[in-house]
């Protein structure tokens, strides 16, 4: 079972962003997903979550209480969610909207300039779903064929192409990032390995 919260400031999209990864998991990845969702005192502007909870069986609790990843798109969401995160866990961040405050914390950190990606395309109102295909890629959870399937109904139909290539654009970002993270994987461990001993002097053949 994987416990996972979206979080940044209303008029983001960060409700929707629970809405498609809990239609894509539970309709299309053959999941089990509930989503719940939370405001701050005014919807446009403070901070927000959605949260979403998937498990291979039945979920018996539907509220995440020790998120293992936390996506967040805002400093305030960041601040407030943060220390809820689980050791170990995964934190996503907007690097664009998020300054990283100083942690000794034994978590996973990725980042992503989603808002800026989403301005490229055309509108910073893209960036809940650039940041959706960045988790996707670097989580696993989801699969992209489904949110791409979950899309319709949840994004109106006339926005639907652009979503979609928001979408990839963070997915293809992500695969970018996992890739540059296993080639230093694998020069640290070669740096690391022993060399081969030579032979010594006066040893016999």
């Amino acid at each position: 079972m994987n416990e996972i919260r979206f979080s940044g400031f209303g008029g983001q999209g960060i409700i929707r962003q629970g809405l498609i990864l809990g239609k894509a998991l539970s309709l299309y990845d053959n999941k089990f997903a509930t989503m719940t969702q939370s405001f701050g005192p005014e919807a446009r502007g403070s901070a927000c979550s959605s949260q979403v909870v998937v498990s291979d069986e039945r979920v018996l609790y539907p509220y995440v209480t020790k998120p293992e990843i936390l996506v967040a798109m805002s400093q305030e969401a960041y601040e407030k969610y943060e220390p809820e995160l689980r050791e170990g866990g995964t934190l996503i961040i907007d690097s664009d909207l998020v300054r990283l405050k100083p942690s000794k914390r034994n978590i996973k950190i990725y980042s992503i300039p989603s808002t800026r990606f989403a301005e490229e395309i055309g509108n910073r109102i893209y960036a809940n779903l650039v940041m959706l295909g960045f988790f996707a890629a670097v989580t696993k959870i989801v699969t992209p064929e489904a949110i791409k399937k979950a899309l319709p109904g949840l994004v109106p139909s006339r926005y639907l192409e652009t979503n979609i290539k928001a979408f990839d654009r963070g997915y293809n970002y992500g695969l970018e990032v996992l890739e540059k993270e296993a080639q230093t994987r694998t020069e640290e461990k070669a740096e690391v390995s022993p060399k081969p001993k030579g032979k010594s002097k006066g040893s016999k053949k």
